[in-house]
């Protein structure tokens, strides 16, 4: 799932600011402690969603797909004075290890764990929203593009992550198995949405920003 020549992504982390102590725990935890520890954000990718944020400083940032934590503190570093981060995750038995990350933070009150289903929750979650996040199942992220849309206001963003796919994007699509096809799907949806506009980087495994323009 990198796409950079591992030197080359060495070289890189070195010259990006150092992760913070609590986010350098939890990523030794979370490759310690919890099973599929690639899906979490790390390093560099963390510091891109932390520019971003601190960038934008957004009120309200909805992140669909929590897994120990690691980028919702990472959005939570740009907050503007009184902004919130909401972050869903559907598996309950992560609750307990989110919710350690989040208090041991500086952020514990700036960030809002919900364990439900996201498609549940997006319905329930009222905008306008500054930033939407996309890190859960690929299947959905079209539904939830869907159901944010409309939500995030304009000159908000929309951010997904795993574009890539580790490649698998680029196969020829009637060879595509069903989460590579629902991602190819998803950047077609956006890319052919005039309400925005859009740039998807190479980082990691690929992150689409999405900007609402209308």
């Amino acid at each position: 799932m990198n796409f950079l020549p591992e030197e080359i992504e060495q070289y890189a982390e070195r010259f990006t600011t150092a992760e913070p102590e609590v986010l350098a725990d939890l990523n030794r935890y979370t490759h310690g402690n919890v099973l599929q520890p690639r899906m979490l954000s790390g390093h560099l990718q963390g510091r891109v969603i932390s520019m971003l944020s601190k960038m934008i400083r957004p009120e309200v940032v909805v992140e669909v797909g929590t897994y120990t934590g690691y980028s919702a503190l990472c959005w939570a570093e740009g907050l503007a004075e009184g902004g919130v981060v909401h972050t869903i995750e559907v598996d309950d038995e992560l609750e307990p290890k989110i919710q350690r990350f989040i208090n041991q933070s500086d952020y514990s009150e700036k960030v809002h764990l919900h364990i439900a289903d996201a498609k549940d929750k997006l319905k329930e979650l009222k905008g306008p929203f500054d930033v939407v996040f996309l890190d859960a199942d690929k299947s959905n992220y079209s539904n939830y593009l869907n159901l944010v849309i409309d939500k995030v206001r304009v000159g908000g963003y929309i951010v997904a992550d795993n574009v890539l796919w580790s490649g698998k994007v680029v196969e020829p699509i009637n060879s595509m198995d069903t989460d590579t096809k629902a991602l190819y799907d998803f950047a077609e949806l956006v890319h052919q949405n005039p309400h925005l506009e859009n740039v998807l980087l190479p980082i990691r495994d690929g992150l689409l920003i999405a900007r609402k323009i209308a």
